[in-house]
């Protein structure tokens, strides 16, 4: 009767470990696609702005001439 109350015990620990394992895994994974998401936006910025300077230097170099 005993044994078996302690491993009833024993197992919902388990378990509960268990369910926040995934709950931590979940939390991770979508941290990791905000992430991600944020860095496509500054590499678009990024790409934005080099095509912006290469235009710049363009027209600089035309008047130039």
């Amino acid at each position: 009767m005993i044994d078996d109350t302690l491993i009833r015990i024993v197992l919902a620990v388990i378990v509960g470990v268990l369910f926040g394992i995934i709950y931590c895994m979940r939390v991770l994974v979508l941290m990791e696609r905000r992430v991600a998401r944020i860095e496509a936006h500054v590499d678009n910025v990024a790409h934005k702005i080099l095509h912006e300077e290469m235009l710049i230097e363009h027209k600089l170099k035309s008047k130039r001439r």
